[in-house]
């Protein structure tokens, strides 16, 4: 069976309502008067330009901590982020999946073997809602792999662990894969985007649901 591998945090999960709802108990409890979307769109940009600016592997949870400093500080926001990186990581078991991933991946794995490929660590993945619906040998994690995305090597090492197909919908998972070589179907998620500038998936679906024919067709 071929390996089909998701990205967690745009493909999966909805990490932006996840992430925000818990920014937003902090920014209450404190009296800050910044919304926790807003504190979260900061904190990702600065997690992933963290990692796509690393040149040794160092794990995700730390990644979050650098990125939620920058922010405090760039805010002028009084906190400590080391617990609140704690609090903010403690909340993954609540972060929604998107509503088709439930019963699309199922059907996929009648056909394939599912996994993910992602920039997270093995222990933060266990904790969230997809983890359950992975080949439980295909968790294909930064930790595993130590490399980045959008970093070639974590591409061209999940496709020698027998990634055939990535499923991405953020724009620098589907840039990365695609000049990395491997085949993208890319999920179209709200709030996200392909590079204009960077090379187009040849597939594209509106939802999981419609995944199953588009493997198919394509490993058929």
């Amino acid at each position: 069976m071929a390996l089909v591998t998701f990205d967690l945090f745009s493909a999966l999960i909805d990490s932006r309502a996840g992430g925000s709802a818990t920014f937003d108990s902090l920014a209450q409890g404190r009296g800050w008067d910044v919304a926790g979307s807003d504190l979260y769109d900061d904190w990702d940009a600065r997690n992933k330009a963290s990692q796509k600016d690393v040149t040794d592997w160092v794990p995700f949870a730390e990644h979050c901590r650098r990125a939620l400093a920058d922010t405090y500080a760039a805010r002028g926001l009084d906190a400590d982020a080391t617990a609140d990186t704690l609090a903010l990581l403690a909340s993954l078991p609540d972060w929604p999946l998107w509503p088709d991933v439930g019963r699309a991946l199922p059907l996929v794995a009648e056909q394939h073997r599912v996994g993910v490929l992602s920039n997270v660590d093995d222990d933060l993945f266990a904790r969230t809602r997809a983890a359950d619906l992975v080949h439980p040998d295909a968790v294909l994690t930064s930790e595993r792999l130590h490399a980045y995305k959008p970093h070639p090597e974590i591409y061209q090492r999940a496709a020698e662990a027998g990634a055939g197909v990535h499923v991405p919908a953020s724009a620098r998972d589907t840039r990365g894969a695609l000049e990395a070589g491997l085949t993208v179907v890319r999920v179209r998620r709200p709030g996200h985007r392909v590079d204009p500038d960077g090379p187009q998936p040849q597939h594209e679906v509106p939802d999981l649901l419609e995944l199953p024919g588009v493997l198919a067709a394509l490993t058929g």
